[in-house]
Order: structure tokens, then C-alpha cells, then sequence
């Protein structure tokens, strides 16, 4: 079954109101083993398209996972890049800037991780950090040694949304495809999760009491999150609002744009030249001489 996805994108220059945007839809499986039939599919085509992607060797994909804690960025990118070669693909965590990175600017520690042409690269949070955490905590801008007149207020926002989308742009117009995904999760999901989380040995060590404390905060961080989304979503580099209070419906919708994505780029593998033609010609014909090796 075709997953329309274009339902979750927001469109360039919409306002975004979270509340109005679903955490969760009608199954699009009809039992698990439809959900991981449907999967394995997804995973096939991404398996041939990364092949296609790297013989093209012009284009190259960025893709952007940013969520709430729980949301399941890590799971999606787990079970939806599962059949995708290693050697063509490179995923990159963000967490805390070290001493360096917060000498140059927000921007530039990301850039440095970007995909090379024929890649697919993933940002497990990224530089749009700058403007959801570090709005939501603004106190983390005092560590950042930023000229006093650039401090101001919602302005510093504005410029950073600004920054963000010239990068985006230029990326698109240098081969590099970026799709950004926010897995929209409900806070009543939120906490349930972590209610597992506690009770399962193999996850219970990724929670803390830090996890509990930013629930607090749930509300600014809506607010921040909606006023990135609206200010940048693009037509070149989209927001999708995922909604993954149901983790396989929100694989199924991830796989199905990275597909689309994919599929819609100009690739095709490399055509052989009449010179080529006859270097592989003389290459064969010593390859079938038998005894001579």
C-alpha cells in the first residue's frame, strides 16, 4: 500500500499550531506481520535507491530527525535504514558543544558532518538544537561568547531561523537533499514510554532524573518547535510532522518519504563510453584466457 506522506509536510510559510497537528492516525497495517512486510519493503527499495545514489555519485541526502525525548528518533533510523550499506551512509549524534565547537559558530559543528555526494547522511538532533533547546533554556546563550548586540531577544530567533534556511538553500543547490523529520509524540505517550523505560533492564540506564525535569517545560518546548517548523519549512528542505505516538505508523511514514525523496532525484547508473566499452572488451578476453595465471 502507497502511504500518501505529502499530508505531513509543512508547507512553506503555513503556521504551524501543534495542537491541531495529529500525534497519532489510523493504523496504516492491519496486523504486525502486514507493518513488517510493508517495512521490509521500504527497506528493499531504500537498499537499491542508496546503490543508485552512490553510482550517480551528484546528489546526496540529508536527513534530520528532531523530537521530544521518547519520540523514537533512534528506532527509526535503527529499523528504517536496517538494509542501507554502512559504507554509504553515516549518522551523527549532537549533544552538548564541547569547549571548540562553542568557539565557532552554531552552525559550524554540523556543517564539518555533512554527506558527501552519493551518501545519505543522518543528524540525530542537529543545529536546529540552537533554536529549541537553547530557546527553551536561553541561559545556555550566555556559554556561547556571542557579541552582546546580536542577544536581543526574539531577534536572535529570526536570525538563526535566517541562517538555518541560506544554509538549507545553498545545500540544495549544490546536490545536497534535506528532509527534516519531527516525530510529533503526545505528553501522555511521553510518559508512559518512560514508565517502560524504567521497568526495562536494556533501556532503564538511558533515564534520568534530567528526563522528568524537562517535562516541565513541555509547553515552550511546543512553542519553540512550532515557530521553527513554521519559520523553516521550505519547498526545498520540508518539514514532515510525523505523528509517533505509533512507532511502526511512524517508520511507515519516514521510510515511505525517504523513498519518495529518493526517487524523485535525476540518478541513473554510469553509462559506458566507447572507450570504456573497449577497455572492458580487452579485459574480458584476459579474464577468459584460461592457463595464463
Amino acid at each position: 500500500m502507497k502511504i500518501d506522506a505529502e499530508k505531513f509536510r509543512v508547507d512553506e510559510g503555513s503556521r504551524v499550531k501543534l495542537s491541531a497537528w495529529p500525534t497519532d492516525v489510523q493504523p496504516l497495517y492491519k496486523s504486525r506481520e502486514e507493518y513488517e512486510e510493508m517495512l521490509a519493503q521500504h527497506v528493499e527499495q531504500l537498499k537499491e535507491l542508496q546503490q543508485l545514489l552512490y553510482a550517480t555519485n551528484t546528489y546526496s541526502l540529508l536527513l534530520i530527525f528532531q523530537a521530544m525525548d521518547a519520540a523514537g528518533k533512534d528506532g527509526a533510523i535503527r529499523h528504517v535504514m536496517s538494509g542501507v550499506n554502512p559504507q554509504g551512509c553515516q549518522v551523527f549524534s549532537f549533544q552538548h558543544p564541547s569547549a571548540t565547537e562553542l568557539d565557532h559558530d552554531f552552525l559550524w559543528r554540523t556543517t564539518v558532518c555533512l554527506p558527501e555526494r552519493g551518501r545519505i547522511g543522518i543528524f540525530n538532533r542537529s543545529y536546529y538544537e540552537e533554536v529549541l533547546i537553547v530557546r527553551v533554556h536561553p541561559e545556555i546563550l550566555q556559554g556561547q561568547q556571542l557579541p552582546p548586540e546580536i542577544e536581543d531577544g526574539k531577534k536572535i530567533w529570526r536570525d538563526r531561523y535566517r541562517s538555518i534556511t541560506q544554509l538549507e538553500e545553498h545545500l540544495h543547490r549544490n546536490g545536497t537533499r534535506v528532509v527534516k523529520f519531527f516525530l510529533h509524540l503526545s505528553k501522555e505517550e511521553q510518559r508512559k514510554r518512560f514508565l517502560e523505560r524504567i521497568e526495562d533492564p536494556q533501556k532503564c540506564w538511558k533515564f534520568s532524573e534530567a528526563d522528568v525535569k524537562e517535562r516541565k517545560f513541555w509547553g515552550a518546548y511546543q512553542e519553540a518547535y512550532q515557530d521553527c517548523l513554521s519559520a523553516t519549512s521550505t519547498r526545498t528542505a520540508p518539514w514532515y510532522a510525523v505523528p509517533a505516538d505509533d512507532k511502526r505508523n511512524a517508520r511507515l511514514i519516514v521510510s515511505q518519504i525517504i523513498v519518495d525523496t529518493l526517487r524523485g532525484l535525476r540518478m541513473s547508473y554510469p553509462k559506458a563510453d566507447k572507450k570504456r566499452e573497449k577497455e572492458l572488451l580487452l579485459l574480458r578476453k584476459q579474464l577468459e584466457r584460461k592457463g595464463e595465471e
